[in-house]
């Protein structure tokens, strides 16, 4: 691995000593050796920038987002046809169905957070409309919206208080307001326009675990930021129907609000044979605080409904609560806890290895439901992103794939797609040591 040598020269010493301290993962380091290759190229695919210039897929910045190209190659690799059924259980605004429905594959998608899953629905009502209807929409709103009434958000959640200049914010709650008289599917095509330009009309910035305020930053006109949206909107559904033609009419996705960690209520057209996905990482990010503008202009009405939101999602951030019996579920995940856990361990949040203990535990309700309800044989490809806290390293690709052979998957690669930095501090305390970002390739037996 040329890459990972080339980290170890800079920066000597930095194979650790193999001590009671780090046995469990020098143990599933090992374990999983011969079954790790560097494939670097992906690196480019486990981001949301490959979407950058992929129509509609471009129109919302989902940071969190893997590639169409992501997608389509795994499609591709894993052979998948229109005889299969692909299952995405942390879909996000939906690139998993949107590239399935261009292959003409059959496919599922679910997510707990309500933005993402309005996006990835949203997505698809572009292709029911003709481009000049946006427009012609558009102008309509812009004649009425001075005198529309402002619509209700949730006031009393912080961040909607110092997020916008004052009337900027009158001006966005009247163009939501005037939104909200439209018929479906106008209404929500306009609604997703609207979501996509809260943060360039706002002190915001989608940065790291929060949202980030700029107080230096140039507030764009909403009315002038919606325009160019409907733009290029209109751009993308002529560009999408020159590109796919008549593909626009494969299967449509289904796409709906559920939890990962309990898909009893998900009603499944047959057994996935596919699942290719790439859940929430164990990094302190708490979607609720990225996305919270979103969710107070229309999916909240008030603090206790986001908190609420914040408590029932996957639990991969710091305000994460453990439950009373919930104990780390792997070797390797006691291991570390119980090091960030001595007194000797200044962490910068003292809930890091509960937020540990509780993203392993659900995780581990996470595979296996999918081991209930994935086909025999079914091939997985999931992205996930080791993590390090005060110096300790966790490698959940690792942790994970163990998980996975508990429940009857068969790991069959674990490639790496990156190597992550880590933060000025940590690489000031502890040197550079790279943090694989991996696609972890599995099976289920037949």
């Amino acid at each position: 691995m040329e890459q990972l040598r080339l980290f170890q020269e800079l920066d000597r010493p930095v194979s650790p000593v193999v001590t009671a301290d780090c046995f469990e993962r020098q143990r599933i380091e090992e374990k999983f050796a011969p079954l790790m290759r560097e494939e670097l190229g992906l690196g480019r695919l486990v981001s949301y920038v490959g979407n950058k210039t992929i129509p509609l897929l471009s129109l919302y910045r989902y940071k969190e987002a893997f590639a169409f190209s992501f997608v389509k190659e795994f499609i591709d690799r894993f052979g998948l046809t229109r005889e299969d059924y692909l299952f995405d259980p942390f879909c996000g605004m939906g690139t998993t169905p949107f590239t399935a429905m261009q292959c003409g594959i059959p496919a599922i998608g679910i997510d707990k957070l309500p933005i993402a899953i309005f996006v990835a629905k949203t997505l698809f009502l572009f292709f029911s409309i003709e481009p000049q209807a946006l427009q012609e929409t558009f102008e309509a709103l812009k004649a009425k919206v001075a005198k529309a009434e402002p619509a209700e958000v949730a006031l009393d959640v912080h961040i909607m208080n110092v997020a916008f200049p004052e009337d900027t914010l009158l001006e966005l709650r009247r163009w939501k307001g005037a939104i909200d008289t439209l018929s479906y599917p106008m209404r929500d095509i306009f609604l997703l326009l609207f979501f996509a330009i809260l943060e360039p009309c706002s002190y915001t910035a989608k940065d790291g675990q929060f949202l980030r305020l700029r107080r230096n930053k140039r507030i764009a006109d909403p009315t002038e930021m919606l325009q160019q949206k409907v733009y290029k909107a209109e751009r993308d559904i002529l560009l999408l129907r020159r590109l796919w033609g008549e593909k626009r009419q494969s299967p449509h996705p289904t796409v709906r609000l559920a939890d990962a960690r309990d898909l009893s209520n998900v009603r499944f057209e047959k057994p996935p044979t596919a699942l290719i996905t790439s859940p929430p990482y164990a990094n302190r990010y708490d979607y609720t605080r990225t996305y919270s503008l979103e969710l107070c202009f229309h999916f909240v009405r008030n603090f206790e409904e986001l908190k609420a939101l914040r408590f029932g999602i996957l639990r991969s951030h710091i305000e994460s609560k453990v439950d009373a019996n919930d104990q780390p579920p792997h070797p390797v995940v006691k291991e570390v806890v119980d090091i960030l856990r001595r007194p000797g361990k200044k962490l910068n949040n003292p809930r890091i290895p509960d937020m540990l203990t509780a993203y392993f535990v659900d995780m581990h309700k996470v595979i296996g439901e999918w081991a209930r309800v994935l086909a025999p044989g079914a091939q997985v490809a999931m992205v996930v992103d080791n993590v390090r806290f005060e110096g300790e390293l966790v490698p959940v690709d690792l942790v994970l794939s163990e998980m996975a052979e508990d429940v009857g998957f068969q790991v069959e690669q674990v490639l790496i797609a990156r190597y992550k930095g880590n933060s000025s501090q940590q690489m000031g305390k502890y040197g550079r040591v790279p943090v694989r970002e991996s696609v972890v390739i599995w099976r289920k037996g037949r």
